[in-house]
């Protein structure tokens, strides 16, 4: 009976320590489950456009354009569908202010029945750069040093003055339209060109237009430092506000369209995203309205998981030859890869309710590769911001106000380089206007000879 009772002890213990074992192991593998979720809730920021806000919509159909389009969307007056849109600042860290001089990105995601169409644009009509091969280097001189980690507008001017064809961008930039209030009042434009195909196969190169209805309304240099010290989420938290009290933001949607023989007897090149096509010559077409009526339950997984390409189109929207544009396409879509993963068109808010699948292979168009033509003014790059200057601006305050924030930023340029990075800048301004020139030197204080700007545009 001893050896009975010696037996079951060891049996008993036995079977003790296998459920001590089983318990912790359970435990083990729930707490790993725990951390590795916990690791991995945040999705790794975007290498631009990192800090953000979003929410959805409604785009309602206010024209028919079934004469330059074959999509479905816009073949009835009346059609509508959902939308997506997130906000963004450029060339900002995920913790950085919203009241930033930046370009805010504006980026549009519409569930058609046809499948998804991707609209991505900024708060201004032309880009810094139309060689996408720059691409990389104006991201680093916008971005923190490599060496220090802080903010160098050494370097930023660098690459500016050794770039002509940044000067528009630039002058919109630090204009009194530079630093929007909030998202809410601000406009946003596709920049690239992109192109309508219509039944019979005729193409048209188009532009879209987002114009604000709350009106417009920015910011001064003082006024913007000030919100960004005590409240650096002010746009975020303006356009979460106001959809939650059921003032919901609107934006009138339009196109300039252009044809193909407009588009050769163009004095600019057409698909050169650092210029405009002028609204004397190709006036706006309204084409429908964006309404944004719904914030996401989950931020994380609806705005910061949201990806947007150009090449997520639909049938009736093309390409064109727009260099940056070219390179868009590659560049957009590996972003999300490398972000999300391959699987990163089947989340939800990226997936199209009525394809299933929402490919980007499904939905895109198969645009046939053309010769592109010179253009006469390819490489004038002072004309039209020389109109900006002149006529976009249209009050003498507006102009001294743009020089003002200029030679602010101008003057914290230092180092060896500052003397030969003012110079370069200043020809740029004074091939613009002379005017403007002339303004933004002596801000600087830097004596200019007269006699020497007779050949200045």
């Amino acid at each position: 009976m001893q050896f009975e009772g010696f037996v079951k002890s060891l049996i008993l213990k036995y079977l003790n320590n296998i459920n001590m074992h089983t318990a912790n192991s359970n435990k083990d593998f729930m707490l790993q489950e725990g951390l590795a979720r916990f690791v991995r809730e945040q999705t790794p920021v975007r290498a631009v456009f990192a800090k953000g806000t979003g929410a959805y919509g409604t785009f309602t159909v206010s024209n028919d354009l079934s004469a330059y389009t074959s999509a479905t969307l816009f073949s009835k007056t009346g059609n509508s569908c959902k939308v997506f849109a997130r906000f963004s600042s450029m060339p900002a860290d995920k913790g950085s202010a919203d009241a930033a001089r930046a370009p805010k990105g504006f980026a549009l995601k519409f569930y058609t029945e046809n499948g998804n169409w991707d609209l991505t644009g900024s708060n201004f009509p032309v880009f810094f750069i139309k060689d996408s091969s720059k691409f990389p280097a104006l991201i680093q001189a916008q971005g923190r040093s490599k060496k220090t980690n802080l903010y160098d507008k050494t370097a930023y001017w660098d690459f500016l003055c050794h770039n002509p064809e940044t000067l528009h961008h630039l002058l919109m930039t630090m204009s009194g339209r530079g630093i929007p209030q909030n998202y809410r009042f601000m406009d946003g434009f596709s920049g690239n060109t992109y192109s309508f195909i219509n039944a019979e196969n005729e193409k048209f190169w188009v532009k879209f237009h987002l114009i604000s209805q709350q009106g417009f309304k920015f910011f001064t240099d003082e006024e913007a430092a000030a919100i960004a010290g005590h409240d650096p989420d002010h746009a975020q938290k303006d356009l979460v506000t106001s959809i939650e009290n059921g003032d919901f933001p609107k934006w009138k949607m339009y196109a300039q369209i252009m044809t193909d023989e407009q588009a050769r007897e163009c004095k600019w090149n057409p698909f050169d995203v650092t210029k405009v096509w002028l609204h004397e010559e190709f006036p706006l077409v309204e084409i429908g309205t964006l309404e944004l009526n719904e914030l996401p339950e989950n931020y994380t997984q609806h705005v910061e998981k949201s990806a947007f390409s150009p090449s997520q189109l639909i049938d009736g929207i093309g390409l064109s030859p727009d260099s940056v544009l070219q390179a868009r396409l590659f560049a957009y879509t590996d972003a999300q890869r490398y972000r999300l993963g391959n699987g990163f068109d089947q989340l939800e808010v990226n997936r199209c309710p009525f394809t299933g699948n929402g490919s980007l292979e499904d939905n895109f168009y198969d645009e046939k590769s053309e010769a592109v033509q010179s253009y006469e003014d390819e490489d004038d790059h002072f004309t039209q911001p020389g109109l900006f200057y002149t006529k976009a601006l249209k009050t003498q305050e507006e102009r001294d106000i743009l020089t003002k924030n200029i030679v602010a930023h101008m003057s914290e340029i230092s180092g060896e380089k500052r003397s030969d990075i003012i110079n370069r800048q200043l020809c740029h301004f004074f091939r613009a206007d002379v005017e403007l020139g002339m303004k933004i030197a002596m801000g600087l204080n830097i004596n200019i000879d007269m006699n020497m700007m007779s050949h200045a545009k």
